[in-house]
Parts: structure tokens; C-alpha cells; sequence
């Protein structure tokens, strides 16, 4: 049995669904599968307790999915971003400077989510949609492009005919290794943990990176929990130290983690699961070959640093969709997809190698080292044009130079 749509989607997270859902309510015929069903139940088995912070672009995107305002009151705003360098003897903040939104803009930076909301809004938009076929418990097993269309092997034991493929299937992407694009990764030896956290003081829509050896402890605003202030924590550190923590008693992870804080928001209380990931770069060789393009996860990943992994990925969606609707009859073809390639690599390749600085910074271990890390935090907060413009490209709302 052979389906036929405008365009198939390999892979069902985030990404994978907000695309679904953006190409659905643009009029695109549009199958998206997944092997894993999405878990949209906070306490489920399997539940993503990650968030994610979706800055103002990745607002634009989700508007025109039809899911932000159905999304917008699960979310907090992040007003101020802050970064804490706490490289000293006793563990405290020697440098705290703060990034205000209103400096570069009348909205907040961003507004962040827990990743398994995400996923239940934007299921809810692509029930609405008879534009979209999103098929859970389906992986895609063979890819054939082909000048005029592309031909995808389901493993149900269906194929699909698509005029275009989009590849939004993680990391080890099978469509991308099936059109053999290769990749470049580097490994930190890190891991991160992810969970939520109640707290005695409000955050007032301030995110905070406390960097000490090893990597951040970011906090980030989640709406209030059980009448509590709440956040979500990714606090990132050598990969054997991580597991270690992941084995450790709720009380005595909360007497650590509390300290690794800097106690800004007083001492927290673990208020979900933890979960733990391995932190890597990666970037594709190329984001397209013939009727397939790459994004999310397929084309990029980087460290959770900044906020950027899910608003890179809604940029190549964003830049994906302008294309299809400005040349709907030529969809999915080498110039579409050359062009796509060429408005994304260079700013994809920009941020992944500047969070790698970044993470590589913040992994620093020498006296010397976390000093000039202290030292180079001071200098761009306290250059006005030079915070400004660093604000803008954390953004995404300018190009890059």
C-alpha cells in the first residue's frame, strides 16, 4: 500500500510536530510518523521532564501552527536573563550580571514550557487539522529521493510518496544516515539532569545560569506548583558525577543541588523526576539532498546553554515554511532545497560553534581560567552596544555578521 502526500515528517517530538502542525495549517498535505508515541501526561512513564524556552521567533512560529494561544497560559515569561559566575573557594556568586529584555525589546525574551505540555497542545492543534496524518508507534525504515518526488518505507510495512521529506528524527537520524549526509560531534564528557523545583522565593521571571566547574546550573521560571514558586533546573557536570547524583536520596540531591544554587532562590525542593541525558555538538555536513531536508536534532545539537536547541530548530521550520508557501509548485525541489541549505548553515554552524566556546568555558577547572571567565562576563555586560547585540543574536531576531 502506497499513501501519497506533500510531505512526510520522520520524527514526532517537539519539532517534528510543530512542523507537522505549522505545513498542516498552511494547506500542506502533511504525514508525520514516529515510533515512539509522545508521552503529554506530566507524571506518565517516560514523561520529557525537560522545558524549553521559546523566544520570540519560535513565538511567530507557533502563532502561525495555531497552537500558541492555546500553549500561552501553560507558560512563564523570562523577563531577565541572568548569568552567575560562583568559581570561588566557598561556592558564592562573585559576578552576577543580568540581560533585561526591555534593553533590546517591548515582549520577554522568551517563555518557557515544560516540554511535555509542548506536546500536548500541539497534539490537540493536529487533531484539528485534516490536513495532517500523524501516525505514533510508525518509524520510517528506507528513503529514496528522486527528482520528482521521494519514496519513504514505513515500518507497518506501508510506503509514502512525498514531494518532500523532512527529517526531524533526532540525533541518529535514519533518514538523514539513508541519504548518507554525515556529521561532525564532539563529546564533553558531560551529562545533564532535568527536573522541576519548588522554591520559598519568586523567581519574578528572572532565568539564572550559575556557572562553577564542570558546566551551568540554569534555573528557569515555570508557572507556581501546588501554590509554591517553581522552576526547572538542567544542571550539567562531569557524566560520573551526574549518575552519581541520579542515584543520591531526595533529601540529601536537595541539600546539593541547594548549594550548587548559590541559594538564590532559597533552598529548593525536588517537585518532579529527575531525567538525564549525554551533552554533545553536532552539526550535518548539509541540511538537504534530493527532497529531504534536515532540521532540529537530524541537522544540529548542542549543549542546553542560552536557550537555543528547540529556537534553532523552529528557525529551520520557519525557513522551510516561508519557501514551501512562496513556491508551493515547486515544492520539495533542488532550488527550494539548495536555498534552504543556504539561508540556515551559516547561522546554524555560528551557534553551535559559539555554545561550544561557551560550554568549553564553562567546563573550566584551572584558577586562571574560571578568572578570565569572570573577567570576560564583566567586560560584555558592561559594553552597552556589545550586550545589546549578543541579546538580539541569543534572540534570533538579527542575522548574524
Amino acid at each position: 500500500m502506497t499513501n501519497t502526500c506533500d510531505i512526510l515528517i520522520s520524527g514526532g517530538g517537539i519539532a517534528g510536530l510543530t512542523a507537522a502542525a505549522a505545513f498542516g495549517t498552511a494547506g500542506f498535505k502533511v504525514i508525520c510518523v514516529d515510533p515512539t508515541p509522545p508521552v503529554t501526561n506530566r507524571d506518565a512513564d517516560g514523561a520529557d521532564m525537560r522545558t524549553t524556552a521559546m523566544l520570540q521567533p519560535a513565538r511567530a512560529l507557533l502563532d502561525r501552527a495555531g497552537v500558541w494561544d492555546a500553549l500561552a497560559p501553560h507558560g512563564a515569561a523570562l523577563d531577565v536573563m541572568q548569568i552567575a559566575d560562583a568559581a570561588t573557594e566557598t561556592g558564592a556568586a562573585r559576578e552576577v550580571k543580568a540581560f533585561r529584555a526591555s534593553d533590546v525589546s517591548d515582549l520577554p525574551f522568551g517563555w518557557n514550557f515544560p516540554n511535555w505540555r509542548l506536546r500536548r497542545e500541539v497534539l490537540a492543534r493536529l487533531d484539528e487539522l485534516d490536513t495532517v496524518d500523524f501516525r505514533p508507534g510508525t518509524a520510517t525504515t528506507r528513503f529514496l529521493g528522486r527528482t520528482a518526488e521521494a519514496r519513504v518505507g514505513l515500518s507497518d510495512g506501508t510506503s509514502v510518496k512525498a514531494r518532500l521529506v523532512i527529517a526531524a528524527d533526532g540525533r541518529n537520524s535514519p533518514m538523514r544516515q539513508a541519504a548518507g549526509i554525515g556529521v561532525t560531534t564532539k563529546r564533553y564528557g558531560q551529562k545533564a539532569l532535568a527536573f522541576a523545583v519548588t522554591h520559598p522565593i519568586p523567581h519574578d521571571n528572572v532565568s539564572t545560569e550559575v556557572h562553577r566547574t564542570g558546566g551551568p546550573f540554569t534555573l528557569v521560571p515555570l508557572p507556581d506548583h501546588d501554590g509554591m514558586p517553581c522552576s526547572a533546573i538542567v544542571w550539567m557536570d562531569d557524566g560520573p558525577k551526574s549518575v552519581a547524583r541520579m542515584a543520591l536520596d531526595k533529601e540529601a540531591f536537595e541539600a546539593e543541588m541547594t548549594e550548587r544554587s548559590c541559594h538564590i532562590l532559597g533552598p529548593l525542593s525536588l517537585a518532579s523526576r529527575r531525567s538525564i541525558w549525554p551533552i554533545i555538538s553536532q552539526i550535518a555536513d548539509r541540511l538537504n539532498a534530493t527532497r529531504l531536508a534536515l532540521i532540529a536534532e537530524a541537522a544540529h545539537v548542542v549543549p542546553p546553554i542560552g536557550a537555543q536547541g528547540l529556537n534553532m530548530s523552529l528557525a529551520d521550520t520557519t525557513t522551510l515554511l516561508d519557501l514551501a508557501i512562496a513556491h508551493p509548485d515547486t515544492l520539495g525541489d533542488a532550488k527550494m532545497l539548495d536555498a534552504y541549505h543556504a539561508a540556515r548553515y551559516r547561522d546554524i554552524r555560528m551557534r553551535v560553534t559559539g555554545i561550544d566556546l561557551l560550554n568549553r568555558t564553562s567546563q573550566a577547572t584551572s584558577p586562571l581560567a574560571r578568572d578570565a571567565r569572570a573577567m570576560g562576563l564583566k567586560a560584555l555586560h558592561e559594553i552597552a552596544p556589545v550586550r545589546k547585540t549578543l541579546m538580539k543574536l541569543g534572540l534570533g531576531v538579527q542575522a548574524a555578521g
